[in-house]
């Protein structure tokens, strides 16, 4: 089976790509590098011992991406291509419409002139907005977003359902992701933000390669145990593992389906950051600032359903985690451009 990855060599697309061919699959990567290296597509290649199929494209490109693939042939395509800084969607909003919506749609298009009939979606725990109970379940609604990222993820899924209902051999399996932290055990591909990073881990890793001074957590005073916000964090090698089994799942498969991928067990910035310390040794300098607009207090995953009907749950612990985010950046202090 060949698998397409539109975004491919971004984070989640890299460590995917390793999880697949280490599985057996033949991989295709399209990727413009507008938030990743071409220097993963080496790596993932060296990792695994096997060849990628690689191509400069920007998604939104319909001319282009119908040509490769014509050329590779794809009997799936996971769709990983999207721009994600929260902020950053807030201050241009147009940027990320266009960008992440054209994506999908010029995919869709391209998969259905050429009958290519399983699509994996790259989606969001946002989707589930600010009213819902924790923990998130799939069968509730997705409601209001509290950003354009999150929007466009929220609109994503309504066009490939949309998509779905119209065409009875399509099958689209939408991945929804709490929050992915770590890197590959041999430390030679995982997270390298472009500029100042938006997540907490490769924040803190960045503070204890000596990049940046300190790290600001946001608010100290939210009902939780210790005042900072709760996140369920997921070893990225364990989310590459979902998107294999939703490749498999998709095959035999028609419609749509939703599945969280999470642990279900959340914890605080400040264990996170203690949790960090521990596993590796080095302390981290921080201070508390203000409250982030549109931060929730904290949220998780059932991720029930991935295991009853993919077979899938997450094995790694925080330890883990922490460990191989250290063994990545200590090895890689300025990520691919060393």
């Amino acid at each position: 089976m060949k698998i397409l990855l539109a975004g491919g060599a971004g984070y989640i697309g890299s460590h995917t790509a390793v999880e697949l061919l280490n599985a057996g699959l033949e991989v295709v990567i399209v990727d413009n590098y507008c938030n990743s290296s071409p220097v993963a597509i080496e790596r993932i290649e060296e990792i695994t011992g096997k060849k990628v199929e690689a191509f400069e494209a920007d998604i939104k490109d319909k001319e282009k991406v119908f040509e490769i693939m014509k050329q590779t042939k794809p009997d799936c395509v996971i769709h990983f291509a999207g721009l994600k800084a929260v902020g950053e969607s807030v201050q241009l909003p147009l940027k990320y419409y266009r960008n992440n919506i054209d994506t999908t749609i010029t995919l869709l298009e391209c998969m259905e002139e050429l009958g290519i009939k399983n699509f994996v979606f790259s989606s969001s725990a946002t989707v589930y907005g600010e009213e819902n109970d924790i923990p998130y379940v799939e069968t509730m609604r997705r409601l209001s977003c509290s950003n354009p990222y999150g929007w466009t993820k929220y609109m994503m899924e309504q066009i490939l359902e949309d998509a779905a209902k119209a065409d009875s051999e399509l099958s689209v399996v939408l991945l929804r992701y709490f929050n992915p932290i770590g890197a590959h055990e041999s430390g030679r591909i995982g997270e390298d933000p472009q500029g100042i990073p938006n997540n907490l881990m490769p924040y803190i890793a960045q503070v204890a390669v000596g990049r940046r001074d300190h790290l600001t957590i946001f608010g100290n005073d939210y009902e939780t145990k210790d005042g900072t916000c709760r996140r369920d964090y997921i070893h990225v090698m364990d989310l590459a593992n979902g998107h294999l089994k939703a490749v498999l799942y998709a095959d035999q498969h028609k419609g749509v389906e939703v599945f969280n991928l999470g642990t279900g067990n959340p914890f605080s910035v400040l264990e996170i950051v203690h949790a960090f310390e521990n596993a590796n040794g080095i302390e981290i300098k921080y201070e508390f600032g203000e409250k982030r607009a549109g931060d929730l207090p904290e949220f998780w995953a059932n991720a029930d359903k991935a295991k009853e009907v993919l077979g899938w749950e997450a094995n790694r612990t925080i330890e883990e985690m922490c460990r191989d985010t250290w063994n990545w950046q200590k090895n890689n202090p300025n990520g691919y451009n060393n």
